[in-house]
C-alpha cells in the first residue's frame, strides 16, 4: 500500500472501490488442478480519477488487497464537459467488444451496460449514454472503457510503434478534451449553462 501515500487517509475512505469482478480460476499442472482467485477492482474518486486493477492469489481478501493496491497506481484522469459528461462521442473496439459512448443533457443520468455504469459513476461521469455491441463480457467491457477513457493509450494511426500493422490501433479514438474539440470546430466553446 507504499502507493497509498500520495493520499491522505481521508481521500482513501472517500474513494469509490467497485471489486467488479470476482473469480475462481484453476491451473491445470501436470500434479493436478492449483486454484486461485482472481480479482478485478475499480477505484475512482468521483471527480474525475479513475482506474483499474487486477490480481490473483489463494485468497479472496489478499486477491483484492492486492487488486485495490494496482487500481490505486493506475489512477489516471478522466476529461470531463462541466464535470458532468463526456466532450463528444468516443467510439472504440478492443477484440470483439464494440462501445459507443455519447454524452447525455443535464438530469439524464447513465443508461448503459452495467459494468460501464460503475466505472462511470467512479469516475464522475453522471449523465451519458453507452451501447455495447458484441462480446459482453465483463472483463473485455472494463478494459475497452478504459482504453477509451484513458488518453493516450493508442495515438491514432501510429501502428503497433515498432513498424507492424496499424489495424488494430485504427478502430476508434481516444477522449478528447476541450481543447481537441475547439481545435476540430475552429472556434471556441461557450458554456449555455444558465445557472
Amino acid at each position: 500500500m507504499a502507493s497509498a501515500a500520495r493520499f491522505s487517509p481521508q481521500e482513501l475512505r472517500n474513494l469509490h472501490v467497485y471489486p467488479l469482478i470476482v473469480r475462481r480460476v484453476t491451473q491445470q499442472t501436470g500434479k493436478g488442478k492449483i486454484h486461485s482467485m482472481y480479482v478485478l477492482v475499480v477505484v475512482g474518486n468521483g471527480d474525475g480519477l479513475v482506474g483499474y486493477g487486477e490480481a490473483k492469489d489463494d485468497e479472496m481478501p489478499v486477491a483484492r488487497d492486492k487488486a485495490y493496491a494496482k487500481a490505486l497506481r493506475n489512477l489516471d484522469y478522466v476529461e470531463r464537459f462541466e464535470n458532468r459528461t463526456l466532450w463528444t462521442d468516443v467510439e472504440s473496439k478492443f477484440g470483439a467488444t464494440r462501445i459507443i459512448l455519447r454524452p447525455r443533457p443535464v438530469g439524464f443520468g447513465l443508461h448503459c451496460n452495467p459494468n460501464v455504469h460503475q466505472v462511470l459513476k467512479a469516475a464522475g461521469i453522471k449523465d451519458a449514454s453507452a451501447k455495447v455491441w458484441g462480446s459482453r463480457n465483463p472483463l473485455s467491457v472494463i478494459k475497452t472503457l478504459f482504453r477509451m477513457l484513458h488518453a493516450g493509450n493508442a495515438p491514432l494511426a501510429m501502428g503497433d510503434g515498432v513498424g507492424g500493422g496499424a489495424r488494430r490501433l485504427d478502430k476508434g479514438s481516444g477522449l478528447r478534451g476541450k481543447d481537441a474539440v475547439e481545435r476540430d470546430r475552429g472556434r471556441k466553446l461557450v458554456d449555455l449553462r444558465t445557472y
